[in-house]
């Protein structure tokens, strides 16, 4: 631990200006900088780069309550068993500054160390001002003291366990205890990269409230909104009511949150430059018996988070921000395309930090990465009893991160690429295909699938498959009750005479980066296309090449 006076002799720099300095010095500044995680973008797509290649994010979230000593025994076999390649593990604001100005950095050193010790990556979770909409984890003497710390009030005077994000005094030592977590991470792994990205707070805004009702908040919201704010979302700038009429208070919680936690994230940024992306607790709707037509910010998810209708606000309020990543916990699909769509975007990377651990999982994954997800992982992987019953990770989760962790940074660059594409089974589809420019891979769902009928599909609609183009005529196949078939498209053919069969069809995986076979599959495994049955996911790498589709006879 270093006392408070030791840190007083470090001051911290100006975000602004050592963040800037950063960016020109950053070997000079922080060693192994200057090729640490961070994002690249092209055409649209996005890539999270570790060591100067895209890395996908295979993850296990862990229980709240399990990054401790006496919990982590229980951790990292389970993310073992799942065939994790990340852990995402919470930081307590609590744990890390127990008195004001003074750190404890012992939690930190477990988690990196423990991660590097089970040849993982890390993905830390600052749980800091907010968890869930609320303060939990703000430590007590700020808790003990809402003279000093102000807390939200509610429209009726009650005051709520929601910090005041319009409070300098809040925003200030939140800045300071991130900042210190950061510069200690600098210090411990700035050249190793055991840590990928940093989640600043947990499922922000305020659970009790619209938004804040104190007097500061009352004044600022009864102003003219921020000119910038106004010229990037092109509204009216006389008012916050006036620009955003009935949803005014909401979209105002959504710019305080968003300020503070770009405030916080970019005095982290000060002091190591790495990732850094909100989780979002999004916002469902609402049951057709409700005689509603929406859910209700304050109540039924934290008003002012970055949910699908204040993206914009945050993109535009914390650039310090790289991601918005929205936690889902529902079977439905369709909502979970809705979802996709609207977190999928030019200017945010899709990241699923948390789902749930339920049956579709493999479904939402394949689709995920098909919209060219970075990340995917499931909430509570542990065995301390609390969300996994026993000591087993069940099959039908495990599959899925098995069959690709071996490929996850093949999968990842070809992703960014452009070069992967996913199928998922829905209702009424038992047959769908995809274009790899004049090649179609067409996926039939369930088994047995006979001459001259329609695949049957699954009870489950379970059927999934994933196609990556090698090379022009090269692909890697998997999938999960799906028979993947390559035809030519109809154009193509008739205008070059052409039809297209499989060369060689092996199945393998990678290993240190390299192929390695296992057997060629031929009969029945490639009668009318590449069977991927439910017993598991094998990988599979094919030759196609073209020949006449008619031939042509000399007499």
């Amino acid at each position: 631990m270093r006392s408070q006076n030791e840190w007083k002799k470090k001051p911290l720099l100006g975000s602004i200006g050592l963040f800037c300095f950063a960016l020109i010095f950053g070997d000079c500044l922080c060693p192994g900088q200057s090729d640490a995680p961070h994002f690249e973008t092209k055409q649209g797509r996005h890539a999270l780069f570790v060591d100067g290649a895209p890395y996908l994010i295979l993850g296990a979230q862990i229980n709240n309550s399990s990054s401790w000593a006496a919990t982590l025994p229980q951790v990292w076999p389970a993310l073992k068993d799942l065939h994790a390649n990340t852990v995402e593990a919470p930081v307590y604001w609590e744990r890390l500054e127990p008195k004001e100005g003074q750190f404890e950095f012992a939690d930190i050193d477990l988690l990196v160390n423990g991660a590097r010790e089970h040849d993982l990556k890390l993905v830390l979770l600052w749980f800091g001002t907010w968890k869930n909409g609320q303060n939990h984890y703000v430590p007590e003497w700020m808790k003990s003291d809402t003279k000093r710390f102000p807390r939200e009030i509610s429209a009726y005077g009650k005051l709520l366990d929601v910090m005041s994000p319009t409070s300098p005094a809040n925003l200030e030592a939140d800045k300071r205890a991130f900042a210190a977590l950061m510069r200690h991470l600098r210090e411990i792994d700035g050249s190793k990269h055991t840590v990928l990205m940093i989640q600043v707070e947990n499922e922000s805004g305020a659970i009790g409230t619209v938004r804040d009702h104190s007097e500061a908040a009352n004044k600022e919201f009864a102003s003219s909104l921020p000119a910038a704010l106004a010229r990037d979302l092109h509204v009216s700038g006389e008012s916050w009511q006036r620009a955003f009429g009935a949803d005014a208070e909401e979209r105002y919680a959504a710019y305080t949150t968003a300020r503070y936690i770009n405030g916080v994230a970019a005095a982290g940024k000060a002091e190591y430059l790495l990732p850094m992306y909100c989780n979002v607790w999004i916002t469902y709707p609402v049951r057709a018996l409700e005689n509603r037509d929406r859910a209700s910010a304050g109540q039924e998810y934290p008003a002012g988070g970055p949910q699908q209708a204040n993206i914009d606000i945050w993109k535009a309020t914390a650039p310090s921000i790289d991601l918005l990543g929205p936690d889902f916990y529902s079977e439905d699909f369709t909502l979970f395309k809705d979802v996709v769509r609207a977190y999928a975007r030019p200017d945010n990377a899709l990241f699923i930090p948390e789902t749930g651990l339920n049956r579709v999982f493999g479904r939402d994954l394949y689709y995920a990465l098909g919209a060219g997800a970075i990340g995917f992982s499931p909430f509570g992987v542990d065995y301390t009893n609390w969300t996994l019953d026993g000591h087993e990770i069940p099959g039908w989760l495990s599959r899925d991160f098995t069959t690709l962790a071996p490929m996850q940074r093949l999968i990842g660059k070809l992703n960014f690429e452009g070069k992967l594409k996913t199928l998922v089974e829905i209702p009424g589809s038992g047959r769908q295909s995809v274009q790899f420019g004049d090649l179609d891979a067409e996926v039939s769902f369930g088994f047995p699938q006979r001459d001259g009928e329609r695949p049957p599909g699954t009870k489950d609609f379970s059927g999934r498959a994933l196609i990556a183009q090698l090379g022009p005529e090269e692909f890697l196949v998997t999938g999960v009750d799906a028979s993947v078939s390559f035809r030519l498209n109809p154009a193509y053919v008739s205008a070059h005479n052409a039809q297209v069969e499989i060369l060689s069809a092996e199945e393998g995986n990678y290993l240190n980066g390299v192929w390695q076979m296992t057997r060629i599959w031929n009969g029945d495994q490639t009668d009318r296309g590449l069977n991927f049955k439910n017993a598991g996911s094998p990988v599979v790498r094919i030759r196609v090449h073209q020949l006449p589709l008619k031939a042509v006879l000399f007499h």
